[in-house]
């Protein structure tokens, strides 16, 4: 049932119906999509039935709350999941098609393009499944036949094209994170993934105070390091401000071969700096003959010089500090606990790497390899004359002119409110580059670096053209909260502005 209305859709169309799942807003969809469910590892785009049936008909323009009796019927259409949300189930029935009468005229304010038939033992109205769908989200497969007879990218207005950067081929990329108020950082190509911290941890016998225990990560066990204790900072609250596990291939050797990861826990991860090498510099000398300080390969000024040195950052070594974990990981292979010893290198099936950020509640995904840099969002944003309206100004990035992209306004996505729980304080600018080309993209916040397996990552339910443009890929995982859906931006895409420009239109 939606509203008073009772209606029905033959049973061979069905495939499952299930209670209202959690849901993750994709952009740039119909009015009537609710988001994404994971529905057995498949991102399944979920309508809310009566808007997609017209709200001029049934009165749902602001939604209608869920209440325990709100379904989601799982339907195929053209090869693909999609849900139906529901306020009520009514249960099978069995008729006769002589009991089948044809539509001869509207039905209860609805659109007789969309009905199918009546049933006289019902009542109710039979659903034209194909037609109701394909008239929410278009032809899919038209958008992707444009994507593949698209031209080479490149950047489109003079106005934002000249102020496109060339990349430094010879700066580190660092991986900033917070440890009790204090900032120290990683090489990026050092770091597998960033996981949310465990509720519980397995400690090891007599193990000294840095070293945490192991954690279950996918089946396997990982060591885990406290950077308070072995930095000699405050341990008060180690398990309340610990949030994240920095996942670093470290040198310890694994009997599958390969680098054996380890796990630091973190409070926060701050942001992806790309330094010159010439702003690291190593340790003191006189500090450098201190164990305190072995761990360290450097200090860098993550100001670019340009403040004074007021805001240092500890380079951490990986192949050093990870010596401490050695013993941990040796205690964690015992036999017996129906778990292999140790997380290896390529973990789960392996699996391609993205930058993650947050946006209006959802998650989105970056290919390491297109993210040049993750940095604090400026105070201030100079204005751009005659850009497109989702280009938000521009911002100096150590002498060079960087064009910003507002997500939010990109993606039809409502604007944040300052001092919100939207995150807009706590903004980023993910810098992502291709080809001497560099962009820049206003998020709320940055959630780390994840490696994904293959088979967890598919394509993106087509709900329409803008969207397959710029989200062609989604991640589906598990995690301890739940399913969790990442939305996989393409990041070529991103550099067209042309291209942008024509998808930017003001939602219907």
């Amino acid at each position: 049932m939606v509203s008073e209305l009772r209606l029905a859709l033959p049973l061979a169309a069905v495939r499952a119906v299930i209670r209202l799942p959690e849901l993750v807003r994709i952009p740039l969809g119909p009015p009537s999509l609710d988001g994404l469910a994971q529905w057995h590892g498949e991102a399944v785009p979920v309508l809310d039935l009566g808007k997609a049936l017209g709200a001029g008909a049934l009165d749902r323009q602001g939604g209608v709350p869920a209440t325990r009796e709100t379904r989601v019927v799982l339907v195929g259409h053209r090869g693909q999941p999609v849900g139906l949300r529901v306020d009520a189930m009514a249960g099978i029935l069995r008729t006769d098609p002589d009991r089948i009468d044809p539509v001869t005229q509207e039905e209860g304010g609805l659109d007789p393009v969309l009905l199918d038939g009546l049933l006289r033992d019902g009542p109710a109205t039979i659903l034209k499944l194909d037609t109701l769908i394909d008239r929410q989200f278009g032809d899919g497969a038209e958008a992707e036949r444009a994507d593949r007879g698209a031209a080479a990218v490149g950047l489109g207005p003079a106005t934002v094209r000249e102020t496109a950067s060339a990349v430094g081929l010879d700066r580190q990329t660092l991986l900033v994170f917070g440890v009790a108020g204090q900032e120290f950082a990683l090489p990026v190509d050092r770091v597998r993934e960033i996981l949310p911290a465990p509720s519980e941890v397995a400690r090891m016998a007599r193990a000294k105070a840095h070293l945490l225990g192991v954690m279950a990560v996918r089946d396997r066990l990982l060591p885990l390091v406290g950077l308070r204790a072995l930095f000699g900072l405050d341990t008060a609250g180690e398990q309340a401000a610990g949030r994240r596990v920095v996942v670093v291939r470290s040198g310890l050797g694994t009997s599958r071969g390969g680098q054996a990861p380890v796990g630091v826990l973190v409070d926060e991860v701050r942001e992806i700096l790309r330094l010159d090498p010439a702003l690291i510099d190593p340790v003191p000398p006189l500090l450098a003959r201190e164990p305190e300080f072995e761990d360290l390969d450097g200090i860098a000024r993550a100001d670019g010089g340009n403040g004074g040195g007021r805001r240092l950052v500890s380079v951490l070594s990986a192949e050093r500090l990870f010596r401490h974990g050695a013993a941990l990981a040796a205690d964690a292979g015992g036999e017996g606990n129906g778990m292999e010893p140790v997380l290896p290198a390529e973990g789960y099936g392996g699996g391609e790497r993205f930058v993650v950020f947050r946006l209006a509640g959802a998650e989105y995904g970056l290919p390491v390899s297109a993210v040049r840099e993750v940095l604090r969002r400026p105070d201030s944003i100079t204005p751009l004359p005659n850009a497109p309206d989702f280009v938000a100004g521009v911002l100096t990035l150590r002498g060079e002119v960087l064009p910003l992209i507002d997500q939010r306004r990109l993606l039809n996505l409502p604007a944040a409110v300052a001092n919100s729980a939207s995150g807009l304080e706590r903004g980023r600018v993910v810098v992502v580059g291709r080809d001497g080309l560099l962009v820049g993209l206003l998020v709320d916040g940055l959630s780390g670096l994840l490696a994904v397996p293959a088979e967890r990552i598919g394509p993106a339910p087509a709900v329409s053209a803008a969207q397959r443009r710029l989200i062609r890929r989604v991640a589906t995982l598990d995690s301890a909260a739940g399913a969790r859906l990442i939305l996989l931006m393409d990041a070529d895409s991103l550099l067209d502005m042309d291209r942008l420009a024509d998808l930017f239109v003001t939602p219907q």
